[in-house]
């Protein structure tokens, strides 16, 4: 092994992902500020395409950029995405952010109390904690409209169980490492569930199927189940406006 070999690498990296993508690395950290940077670069491309992209997918560090062969060489491309970066902000302006009303505990959040004890306090101080942070939405995926969430206070990063359940309702409110979730369809998981809302992170039969995006800032409102019952009603029926705050 070379000294060349152990150096870090530099980064923007940009790297062929099959034949019809280029994968932009901008970190091998996970950082709010790395994940801004991928976000804005997605948005830029977004307002300002270049000919032959098809698609761009955010991750926490980052942007898969699907392009069509055809259209445009791989490495021209790349040459566009390194001169692009070199224009876009650090972040993409404004942000969204959203409230989103939460029942703690019951079936859906059945580790709510077992967490508690695990963090020798009670449920409802586990609560304040969790409604009180904000947090940023560094990726979705996993399944439609899964969102990864950053922004966990230390104290509730708790590991995921070492058996996944099998079946864990969508909107489950979740705890996984250092990360929150939301579900956004039913489906196994080895995260601690707390919660559920009432929202839908996936519905096909929206204009916009996915209620959340990459960059989004969210903050969870707890309510009572007469509430969540009436917001459940609204969400069957297709009425239930999700509660956008201003930047």
């Amino acid at each position: 092994m070379t000294v060349q070999d152990c150096a870090p690498p530099h980064f923007p990296r940009i790297a062929a992902c099959g034949d019809t993508a280029l994968v932009v690395e901008l970190s091998d950290q996970i950082d709010e500020g790395s994940n801004m940077r991928v976000v804005a670069l997605a948005h830029d491309l977004a307002a300002k395409p270049i000919d032959g992209v098809v698609e761009t997918v955010p991750t926490y560090r980052s942007l898969l950029v699907v392009y069509d062969p055809a259209l445009v060489r791989g490495g021209l491309l790349a040459k566009q995405l390194r001169a692009r970066l070199a224009e876009v902000p650090s972040a993409n302006g404004a942000q969204r952010r959203i409230v989103v009303p939460v029942l703690y505990g019951g079936p859906v959040g059945m580790d709510l109390d077992q967490l508690a004890d695990m963090k020798q306090m009670g449920a409802d101080t586990l609560i304040t904690l969790h409604s009180a942070a904000e947090y940023r939405v560094y990726m979705i995926g996993f399944a439609p409209g899964f969102a990864y969430l950053g922004g966990l206070p230390d104290i509730l990063h708790t590991p995921r169980l070492a058996v996944p359940r099998q079946r864990i309702e969508a909107s489950a409110i979740g705890i996984g490492g250092k990360q929150a979730s939301i579900n956004s369809v039913a489906g196994p998981s080895g995260w601690r569930f707390i919660g559920r809302t009432p929202l839908k992170l996936f519905d096909p039969a929206r204009d916009d199927p996915f209620l959340l995006r990459a960059g989004d800032r969210v903050r969870f409102r707890p309510v009572e189940a007469e509430e969540a019952a009436a917001l459940d009603l609204a969400s069957a029926q297709g009425t239930l406006a999700a509660e956008w705050e201003r930047p």
